[in-house]
């Protein structure tokens, strides 16, 4: 016997089971963002290579690490997006969507890093993007931040989440700290992990979102970024926290958020959980006023976010926050006797027509009732719909709950439509 060909590692199937769970959110996203009044982009899951080394930077984790990378047919060198953000650009550069407008735009789908599989972090994995175009102002800042808060209320989650923010300053600004940020880790060299030593003269940012403690603990004695903002830095990020605090949001300045990107300039901002176990980032973003020019446009300014979609199913899981999810099965019908199924389907799809908010599923194949009672069942459907060869005599069908104490009844099969809703009521 052939073996078996199984999943890529950490690249997963959703198994019908579990889809529920998935349509729930994505509903709740589309409504959410809909209400600020974003447009939805699609764009496409293979781009350029050069698109991503010259957006998220080439010493970064992602490109040097992370990506996956091959050569077509014609020798091009193309990438499977590891993140939404530099597609989005491109495609609004290409298509003349942001030049001297304001757009606001979401986008949902597959991403793609190679790195070690782990709960809740995967090679394929699924974000959902905000990305807005040509607003300078603190309030758009804020804007974003608080879409997400609303979706976390939605999905009763907002106990669970904190919400940290920070500002990287201007690029003049950034990189006045930076050399006095290497100037401080070089004083240390020592100390730092080889990571840290890398990265010191590469990125040195990069070193603040050290992982490492014997680090974390150097950093206690940085400089910090905040000293070397200038008024208009600091009067943004001040209009920014003034937004959340009129809208109650909470949050705590953590100034050693750098997001993993090099594009971010200004306002940076992860929602945290500690319900996952140790501490996880379920959704980040922050202002990339530069990217735009970068990749080819007239310079606009630019905020937005992504969340990871399986990181939130796990922790809505965790919390048991989806005990409401429905299957996909309302009604099931079962058909006992000869030429019954005739009149099933013509049931079924009276159903279809009246009641379309109602999944009908229509048993087909042979089976006993006690068989057919088990398919029902086992679909999670909430009622019986039965004929038997009493009911086709009569022109009526028998209706069970299989799922509350409602009594069984037999009516007409003219006031199927009246009575059925009743039992979603």
């Amino acid at each position: 016997m052939a073996n078996k060909i199984q999943a890529i590692r950490g690249m997963n199937d959703t198994l019908p089971e579990q889809t529920p769970a998935w349509q729930k959110l994505e509903s709740l996203i589309r409504k959410t963002v809909s209400s600020y009044g974003y447009s939805e982009i699609r764009m496409p899951i293979v781009e350029s290579t050069h698109l991503f080394k010259r957006s998220i930077g080439e010493v970064t984790d992602i490109v040097e690490k992370e990506m996956y990378t091959f050569e077509d047919r014609n020798g091009d060198s193309l990438t499977l997006r590891p993140e939404g953000t530099a597609s989005c650009v491109r495609a609004g550069n290409e298509h003349g969507l942001l030049y001297n407008q304001e757009r606001r735009m979401w986008y949902i789908g597959p991403m793609f890093r190679h790195e070690r599989p782990q709960k809740g972090r995967y090679r394929q994995f699924h974000q959902v993007g905000i990305e807005t175009f040509g607003i300078a102002s603190a309030d758009i800042d804020a804007e974003v931040i608080l879409l997400s808060a609303r979706l976390w209320k939605a999905l009763g989650i907002e106990q669970h989440v904190e919400l940290q923010l920070n500002s990287l300053g201007s690029n003049e600004e950034r990189n006045q700290y930076k050399a006095k940020l290497v100037e401080f880790l070089q004083a240390h060299e020592d100390k730092l992990d080889e990571d840290s030593k890398r990265r010191m003269l590469t990125n040195p940012l990069r070193v603040l979102d050290s992982k490492n403690e014997a680090v974390q603990a150097i950093l206690e004695d940085a400089p910090k970024l905040s000293d070397y903002f200038g008024a208009e830095t600091a009067e943004h990020f001040a209009k920014v926290q003034a937004y959340l605090d009129a809208a109650g949001v909470k949050y705590v300045i953590n100034e050693r958020i750098v997001r993993g990107l090099d594009y971010y300039n200004r306002t940076v901002f992860e929602w945290v959980t500690s319900s996952l176990g140790s501490q996880g980032t379920i959704c980040a973003g922050g202002r990339y006023d530069g990217l735009v020019e970068q990749l080819g446009g007239k310079a606009t300014p630019a905020v937005g976010f992504a969340m990871g979609l399986e990181r939130i199913i796990l922790m809505l899981e965790t919390l048991e926050l989806n005990a409401d999810v429905k299957g996909d099965v309302d009604i099931y019908s079962i058909l006992v006797g000869e030429n019954t199924d005739i009149a099933g389907f013509k049931a079924a799809e009276l159903i279809r027509d009246q009641l379309p908010e109602l999944k009908m599923m229509h048993h087909c194949g042979a089976g006993n009732f006690k068989k057919q009672m088990k398919r029902a069942d086992k679909s999670g459907a909430k009622v019986a719909l039965i004929i038997g060869e009493n009911e086709l005599e009569s022109g009526s069908v028998t209706l069970k709950d299989l799922q509350g104490d409602l009594p069984q009844q037999t009516i007409s099969v003219d006031s199927l439509v009246n009575v059925l809703p009743t039992y979603f009521a």
